[in-house]
């Protein structure tokens, strides 16, 4: 067995070993890519953080963590044929010796809900759930509806209005961790799927009241981040957001749309995603330890 650490020619190794997983728990797998890939290691230190477990040249397992304030955020998986060799607890203990050693107090491990394996080994590794997120979808089956609020193209000279607006809509969310706009602005360009002609921004008056990044990808378009300031909700914003940004995917000949939300929201996302036609597609778990 073959240990190193990821290198980016390996994304798309990496997603298949997801996909894998996917394929064998869930109903259907998502179409996770090497673009998303590089959304979640974007940031990460891939010669320390990273860990893949090759056998004959093939990827069986793999796991990744990166602190951030006092905890680290940390996910796996082992490919379904590797499983009962005891891979799963060796990346486990991996990630804990690396996220201690950077100084964090807890630990969060990530892992799909179907996954009985994953729940059982973190169970007995003292771990305990702390919160379930959604990955939601919708499929362009139709015409999308026009939004009742109009919504304008994000400008460059919008960029720390728009980063603004949504460290105040998720100020109060749970896990959120405040971001400079030097940081955001440098790690939003970062990104493979990078294209801010897809982004909204609704203004009243002289101010951006609520804001829609999102992320064209090969098979589907990404609704990375909805943000309405608190003094301008209720007042359907959110909604026209999402309509505009559908219609903007199926005009680029995309046939679907995602997005996560915390399942415990508590400003009423999920409604709202369901409400214009969304349903859950895939259930994560967190799970946390406290770091002795």
């Amino acid at each position: 067995m073959n240990v190193r650490p990821a290198t980016k020619s390996d994304y798309a190794a990496i997603a298949e070993l997801f996909r894998a997983v996917e394929a064998e728990l869930l109903p259907r797998p998502t179409d996770l890519t090497a673009d998303v890939v590089d959304g979640w290691l974007q940031t990460l230190a891939l010669q320390t953080n990273t860990w893949l477990f090759e056998e004959d040249g093939r990827l069986v397992a793999g796991a990744f963590g990166q602190v951030h304030g006092d905890r680290g955020n940390c996910a796996g998986a082992v490919h379904p044929s590797a499983r009962g060799r005891g891979l799963g607890g060796r990346l486990v203990g991996l990630l804990e010796d690396r996220i201690r050693e950077e100084g964090a107090a807890r630990i969060h491990n990530n892992a799909l809900a179907a996954d009985t394996a994953a729940t059982e080994l973190l169970e007995s590794r003292n771990y305990a759930e702390v919160r379930r997120f959604w990955d939601m979808a919708i499929n362009f089956d139709g015409d999308i509806p026009e939004p009742a609020v109009a919504a304008a193209p994000f400008r460059e000279e919008d960029a720390r209005a728009f980063h603004a607006t949504l460290e105040e809509a998720f100020a109060e969310h749970w896990g959120h961790e405040p971001e400079s706009f030097d940081e955001w602005w440098a790690r939003q360009r970062g990104r493979a799927t990078f294209d801010p002609s897809a982004w909204f921004v609704i203004r009243d008056g002289d101010e951006i009241a609520a804001v829609c990044r999102n992320d064209p990808h090969e098979t589907r378009g990404y609704v990375g981040a909805l943000g309405v300031r608190p003094a301008w909700r209720g007042r359907g914003y959110a909604r026209a957001l999402l309509l505009h940004s559908f219609r903007e995917f199926q005009r680029r000949g995309l046939p679907r749309a995602t997005l996560g939300v915390d399942a415990s929201n508590a400003t009423g996302a999920t409604q709202l995603y369901e409400s214009v036609g969304m349903h859950v597609e895939l259930e994560m778990v967190v799970w946390e330890k406290i770091l002795a």
